[in-house]
C-alpha cells in the first residue's frame, strides 16, 4: 500500500523498510568513506595517493553508469539491490581479513575503493527507479529528503564515533561494520513486497544493439530536456569542486587545521558537512512548496560557490567546521533538488537510464575529475591553493545556470514556463 499525497510517506511500510535498509547501508558506507583515505594516508603518507582513493570511488560511475542504467531499467530492481549488497559485503570484508591474516596494502585498498562503488552504480540505478514506483511521483521530493536526512544523521554521528574509535582500533577493523550493514540491507530489501518496477512491461531480447539503443534513449531524453540538461551540467561543475575538496579533506584537516586523523575534533570537522546536509534535507520540501526547482537552483548556486571558496581558507578547526556546514546547506539543496526534479520529469521506463546518466556525468565525470585534478595539482600548489582552484568551478556553475533555460523558466509567466511544458511532456509521453 502506497501513502496518498495527503499522508506522510513514512506511513508506507514498503518505503519504511527501504529507508531503514538504505540508512544501514549508508552508515557502513560512511565508515568506509572515512577509513579508506585514512588507511592509505597512514600507509603511504602521500597526499596524491590519498586523493586517488576518492578518484577510484567515483570513477565507476563514469565507466559503468550508462550500461548500469540501461540494464537496471530491464531487470528486477529488488534483485539488483539485494545482489549488490551481498557482493559488497564480501568485498569490504577482504580488508579486515587482510589486516588480521597478513597486511593491508595500498593496491588492495584502491581495488576495494573501485569495485565497491562499481556495485553501487548498479544499486543506485535500481534505487533511482524504485523510489517513484514505491511512493508515487507526488511524494518523490519528500521521500528523497527523508532518505537524505537519515543519511545526514549518519554523517553527523558517525565521523566523531569513527574518529574516537581510531584511537583504539585499526582502520581496517572498522570495515567489518560496513560488511554487516550491507548484509542487513540485503535482508531488508528482500523483504519489501511493494513494487519496484513495472513487471508488466515487455522488453525485446537483450543484445548489444538493443543495449546501445536503450542507452541512446536515456541520453536523448537528458540532452533534449532543458531543465534536466542544465541541472546535469551544473551538477557536474559543482562536483568538480566537491570532489577536489573531499579528495584532500583528510590531508587538509591534518595539515591545515592541525587536527590529525583521529579523535573528537577530527570527527566534528568531518561531520560538519552532514549537519548542513540535514538542514538542507529538512528544508527542501518546504522550499518546493513555495518555489520551483529552477528558482531554488538559481538561488542556492551562488551561496554554494562563495562558501566553497571560503572554507579552505579558514585556519581554525571549529570555524572551519561551521563554514563547512554552511557550504553543505547550499550544496546539498542543489543535489537533492536536482535528483528529485529528474525523477519527477522522467518517464518510468527511462528512470534508471536518465538518472544514472545524470549521475555518471556529475558524480562519475565531475567528482572523479575533481579528485584526479586534486591529486595532480596538490604536489605543485599545496593543499589550500589546490582546493581554491577547484572551488572556482562552482563560480562557473553559477554563470552557466544564470544564462540557461533555468533562468528563462523562472522569468516566464506562470502559465508559459518552458519547464512546465517539458515536465508535462515527459510524464505523459
Amino acid at each position: 500500500m502506497t501513502a496518498t499525497p495527503e499522508q506522510s510517506v513514512l506511513r508506507d511500510p514498503a518505503f519504511f523498510r527501504y529507508l531503514v535498509a538504505r540508512t544501514l547501508s549508508g552508515a557502513g558506507s560512511i565508515i568506509t568513506l572515512i577509513v579508506l583515505p585514512i588507511l592509505v594516508y597512514r600507509i603511504s603518507g602521500s597526499a596524491s595517493l590519498t586523493a586517488l582513493v576518492a578518484a577510484c570511488e567515483a570513477a565507476p560511475y563514469f565507466v559503468f553508469g550508462l550500461v548500469a542504467g540501461a540494464l537496471t531499467d530491464r531487470w528486477n530492481r529488488r534483485t539488483v539491490m539485494v545482489t549488490a549488497d551481498v557482493l559488497g559485503a564480501g568485498l569490504v570484508l577482504t580488508l579486515p581479513l587482510a589486516h588480521w591474516l597478513a597486511e593491508v596494502t595500498v593496491p588492495h585498498v584502491l581495488v576495494v575503493a573501485f569495485l565497491g562503488p562499481t556495485l553501487g552504480v548498479f544499486f543506485d540505478g535500481a534505487v533511482f527507479g524504485a523510489i517513484p514506483t514505491l511512493v508515487g511521483r507526488a511524494r518523490i521530493a519528500e521521500a528523497n529528503s527523508i532518505a537524505w536526512g537519515a543519511q545526514s544523521l549518519n554523517e553527523i554521528l558517525l565521523p566523531s564515533a569513527v574518529g574516537l574509535s581510531l584511537v583504539l582500533l585499526a582502520p581496517a577493523d572498522l570495515l567489518l561494520l560496513d560488511a554487516l550493514t550491507f548484509a542487513a540491507s540485503a535482508a531488508l530489501v528482500a523483504s519489501i513486497t511493494g513494487p519496484m518496477h513495472d513487471a508488466t512491461r515487455e522488453h525485446p531480447p537483450l543484445t548489444t544493439t538493443v543495449l546501445l539503443t536503450d542507452i541512446r534513449e536515456g541520453l536523448a531524453f537528458l540532452v533534449s530536456h532543458p531543465g534536466v540538461r542544465t541541472m546535469t551540467i551544473v551538477g557536474t561543475l559543482q562536483c568538480l569542486a566537491g570532489g577536489g575538496f573531499v579528495a584532500l579533506m583528510v590531508v587538509w584537516i591534518d595539515r591545515s587545521l592541525d587536527v590529525g586523523t583521529e579523535g573528537l575534533r577530527f570527527g566534528l570537522v568531518y561531520g560538519a558537512w552532514a549537519v548542513g546536509g540535514l538542514i538542507a534535507a529538512s528544508a527542501l520540501p518546504r522550499l518546493l512548496r513555495r518555489s520551483s526547482p529552477e528558482r531554488i537552483a538559481l538561488v542556492a548556486l551562488p551561496f554554494s560557490a562563495a562558501a566553497g571558496l571560503v572554507v579552505p581558507l579558514v585556519p581554525v578547526w571549529w570555524a572551519a567546521a561551521l563554514a563547512l556546514a554552511v557550504w553543505s546547506v547550499a550544496y546539498t539543496v542543489i543535489v537533492i533538488n536536482s535528483v528529485s526534479y529528474r525523477q519527477v520529469v522522467t518517464p518510468e521506463p527511462l528512470l534508471g537510464r536518465v538518472n544514472t546518466a545524470g549521475r555518471m556525468l556529475s558524480w562519475g565525470l565531475g567528482w572523479t575529475g575533481g579528485a584526479v585534478l586534486a591529486g595532480v595539482l596538490v604536489g605543485a600548489l599545496g593543499t589550500v591553493a589546490t582546493m581554491e582552484v577547484l572551488a572556482s568551478f562552482g563560480v562557473v556553475a553559477v554563470l552557466v545556470a544564470w544564462t540557461s533555460p533555468l533562468r528563462r523558466a523562472v522569468l516566464a509567466p506562470a502559465d508559459e514556463q518552458p519547464g512546465d511544458r517539458s515536465t508535462t511532456a515527459a510524464v505523459d509521453p
